[in-house]
């Protein structure tokens, strides 16, 4: 047996230019390869940036050489299936280089150090100048596989294939300090929200991209697995009152370096430089732009250092969708619109904020404490800037589930939807609309839409498993809400909705069990109690739902227990006086629930009930 598959360890055969692993041949290309060899020879030691320069390509080449070290270092550890975060081989030094730390075994013709590419040595044998440096990166495209290219390029290759659809990788945070995180994710959410203005590009989410942060996944395949033509990825540096830029281009299918650039400016212009980025990125994948998209992309409004660092703090609290993380990002939020009254995005941040911490998922203010502060923010982004689609999309959010303007609210999310294609929760939301409004096809097609601009996102592929739910296409729902437990087996949501489906078929073991899988999952979340008293109720175990029943009352007395799910388990246990009592209090609430009263199935004992007709003619849902 091979010693490297006793011990694991990584053997580079010299003579013949190749590594394995376990004893098995781990493919590798021509540029990591030497990287990796001059990595073992100093193994130990502080690798710079510069020092890999001179070795790869040599003093007198000039290319824009970071983002093809980040790609070559990022192959090796894929190769040695190593973990940026715990490495075993290669250790980033953050802002200085890298550092062997593992064993590599080096076999076969050994040399001080490690052989000069052909490339390098052209370009040391007189390849001098701006003119000779041009034309070294057009030979190296060609010859060395794409890995060099220079700083600056604004051309477009002839050869830059079809490209369609997009996915903008995390960002690399090459700041000397770790704290700097959130600026990193900011930028990276910036380039995405710049980029899906682009209505004849496919625009990936944040949510499905950052599973790839710091991956070992291959570029081939993450571009499969987002169903992309090409992936940018890069990395930012901020360092006193500066901010650097790398960004690439690759096409997912091949892993072929297409482009790349470094941008470097002030903070106080980091806005134009996304936008600048944006706009690079669309013109070297020849996308047709549209005058008003062009014109949105070169005419960013300067924004204060403080408030658009609150704006990024805020974003990155917002993301991480805790009750305290929501909290904070209000906090945030509002930080930035004192420090620039002007900012439109944080006011986007502020609503969608209020707007999450009054939602039906999180409960965390009573929907009339939280939407019209929402709507208020919405509106004023809008009138700083009329051409937010983001904006429009969190105001129509508002005129659906708190207004009930649904002609309104309709038209505001196509306004969204126009001027940002590319934004998910537009769809989805616009898919709940539709959905309420009985508009089930259109609905469906909505959500699918979201869940193709958003494909990893656990909320967007339930939230298509609830439009089949209410289309009553059960067996599509159970297919549905089973592709999102294979995503993560522990989402709560995706269990608590399988159970209404089983529960809508009669299926009473398996909902019960899905239930109590929820509630062990969200501990202290009223709604998936309920859900469990509802099914117990159904099946005829009517003494446990009347535990759960007392459970949830004196819960109320203390925590927000919504009248809505109060009228869901008062209707399973056949007591539809009660049943209109929570749900005239569910009314006077602006409870989120109450827009899917005419197609939430659990309602159907209640329907041929003139009050029932009565409060869907309040709610503006009655079709008479």
């Amino acid at each position: 047996m091979p010693a490297e598959a006793q011990t694991g360890r990584p053997r580079i055969d010299l003579s013949r230019y190749q590594l394995s692993l376990d004893g098995q041949r781990v493919k590798l290309e021509r540029q990591p390869m030497e990287l990796l060899i001059f990595f073992a020879h100093r193994k130990g030691q502080l690798v710079s940036r510069e020092d890999i320069v001179e070795r790869l390509w040599g003093n007198d080449v000039f290319v824009d050489v970071d983002r093809s070290i980040n790609a070559a270092v990022r192959k090796i550890r894929s190769a040695l299936k190593d973990d940026f975060s715990e490495p075993k081989f290669l250790e980033t030094v953050v802002g200085k280089g890298y550092r062997l730390v593992g064993d590599i075994e080096l076999v076969g013709p050994s040399s001080p150090g490690v052989e000069t590419p052909p490339a390098a040595q052209a370009a040391a044998s007189g390849w001098k100048g701006v003119k000779y440096g041009l034309l070294f990166a057009v030979v190296a495209a060609l010859v060395g596989g794409g890995w060099a290219y220079w700083l600056g390029r604004s051309s477009k290759s002839p050869s830059t294939p079809s490209i369609h659809s997009i996915a903008v990788l995390p960002l690399a945070n090459l700041s000397a300090d770790a704290s700097q995180e959130y600026f990193a994710d900011g930028m990276t959410d910036e380039l995405i929200s710049d980029l899906a203005q682009i209505s004849a590009l496919r625009v990936i989410s944040r949510t499905s991209v950052m599973k790839y942060r710091n991956t070992r996944t291959s570029v081939p395949e993450i571009g499969k697995e987002l169903k992309v033509d090409a992936v940018v990825e890069g990395s930012v540096e901020r360092s006193g009152g500066r901010v650097r830029v790398s960004a690439q281009l690759i096409q997912a299918s091949t892993d072929t370096h297409l482009w790349s650039k470094s941008y470097e400016r002030d903070l106080g212009d980091v806005i134009g430089l996304q936008d600048e980025v944006a706009r690079a990125i669309a013109d070297e994948i020849r996308i047709q732009l549209l005058p008003t998209e062009r014109v949105r992309l070169t005419t960013a409004r300067p924004v204060t250092l403080d408030a658009y660092d609150a704006y990024l703090r805020g974003l990155y609290s917002m993301n991480k969708r805790g009750q305290s993380d929501l909290e904070k990002s209000t906090v945030y939020f509002e930080r930035a619109v004192q420090l620039d009254p002007d900012y439109a995005l944080a006011y986007v941040g502020l609503a969608d904020s209020y707007a999450l911490r009054g939602s039906v998922m999180y409960m965390a203010l009573a929907p009339r404490d939280a939407m019209p502060k929402s709507k208020s923010a919405a509106l004023r982004a809008l009138q700083i800037d009329s051409n937010l689609g983001e904006a429009y999309a969190t105001l129509a959010y508002v005129e659906k589930f708190y207004d009930w303007d649904w002609a309104k609210s309709e038209e505001d999310f196509k306004r969204a939807i126009a001027l940002k294609p590319n934004y998910p929760s537009a769809h989805l939301w616009y898919a709940g609309l539709l959905a309420a409004l009985g508009r089930h096809n259109e609905s469906i097609a909505e959500s699918k839409r979201g869940v193709e601009l958003d494909p990893l996102s656990l909320n967007a592929n339930t939230n298509l498993g609830l439009m089949l739910y209410f289309a009553g296409k059960y067996n599509d729902a159970v297919q549905q809400f089973g592709t999102v437990l294979e995503l993560d087996s522990d989402f709560y949501v995706a269990h608590w909705e399988l159970g209404l489906v089983y529960e809508q078929q009669q299926m009473y073991e398996q909902a019960l069990a899905e239930f109590e899988k929820a509630k062990k999952l969200s501990p202290g979340n009223s709604a998936m109690l309920e859900s469990l008293g509802e099914a117990y109720a159904l099946s005829g175990r009517r003494a446990e739902a009347l535990q759960i029943l007392s459970q949830l009352t004196q819960l109320s007395k203390h925590e927000v227990v919504s009248p809505y799910v109060l009228a869901l388990l008062y209707t399973a246990l056949g007591n539809k006086d009660k049943a209109f009592t929570s749900l005239e209090k569910a009314y006077s609430l602006r409870d989120n629930y109450l827009i899917f009263l005419n197609v939430d199935p659990a309602f159907r004992p209640l329907r041929s009930d003139a009050r029932f007709q009565d409060l869907l003619q309040r709610i503006g849902l009655s079709k008479s």
